[in-house]
């Protein structure tokens, strides 16, 4: 794909697939405009792109592309080396104790791989602490909104209460109407993530955390369900022939 002969003296480039789209904003298809050696503008089509590899933040052309705009640049200033997992320790004292005086210096690609993901996971952390605050916010404030709404419906319940209602029929009420407006908001919920999270699953690196997200959702709707009961089983409490004669 490298050294193929693109139209209009385009160079073939191959990226990687985090930095096509967070940093470049740039897809399959789509050039990038550098300027070579003499100052001239030279467009870069993507080629391909590649998942996660230890090539974020750069962008690869054939090396007769590269001798051709670049004559100058001499020898190479970096190279990958092949070698079996368990040799990989032995090969790199090897290489380091040769090539010292050459200022020779290796790194593992699991250890720059995590290095590049340092500061993504930085933010995932920060962000799920705040998800998880905002859920334990959220899930306070279904029991307080409950809460407030039967008190403020008292009158009405002691009404109904006056008429012949049961207080179990009243507090099956009460959770329903509740129980239907959770399970609207976490179907808007849900409806807005998946939208949020689309580009991010397009990505050939992406990992669905299935398991992950309906324990998160089975959390949300079961103490969703605690504190609406619990709100609703102490508005209920007391007398409620006293709310009737407060109206």
């Amino acid at each position: 794909m490298l050294d193929a002969n693109l139209p209009d003296a385009a160079v073939p480039a191959i990226g990687d697939d985090p930095t096509l789209q967070w940093a470049l904003h740039k897809d399959l298809g789509q050039d990038v405009t550098v300027l070579d050696e003499r100052g001239r503008s030279v467009k870069l089509r993507l080629v391909g792109k590649i998942g996660g590899s230890i090539l974020q933040g750069s962008l690869l052309i054939s090396d007769a592309n590269f001798r051709r705009l670049f004559p100058s640049a001499g020898g190479y200033r970096a190279m990958l080396v092949d070698a079996p997992p368990a040799e990989a320790e032995n090969v790199r004292r090897r290489l380091m104790a040769a090539l010292a005086n050459n200022g020779l210096e290796l790194t593992a690609a699991a250890e720059r791989l995590a290095m590049f993901a340092e500061v993504q996971n930085t933010y995932l952390s920060i962000f799920a602490a705040l998800g998880g605050l905002g859920l334990v916010l959220g899930c306070v404030g279904i029991g307080v909104v409950v809460l407030r709404n039967v008190m403020e419906r008292r009158g009405e319940l002691a009404l109904l209460r006056a008429v012949g209602f049961t207080r179990a029929r009243l507090t099956w009420m009460v959770l329903c109407e509740h129980w239907t407006l959770l399970g609207l908001g976490m179907i808007c919920g849900v409806a807005a993530a998946a939208i949020a999270v689309t580009p991010a699953l397009r990505s050939p690196t992406a990992a669905v955390p299935l398991a992950n997200w309906l324990t998160t959702l089975a959390a949300v709707a079961a103490s969703g369900i605690l504190w609406t009961c619990l709100a609703a089983s102490a508005a209920l409490r007391g007398n409620l022939l006293d709310a009737l004669r407060n109206e």
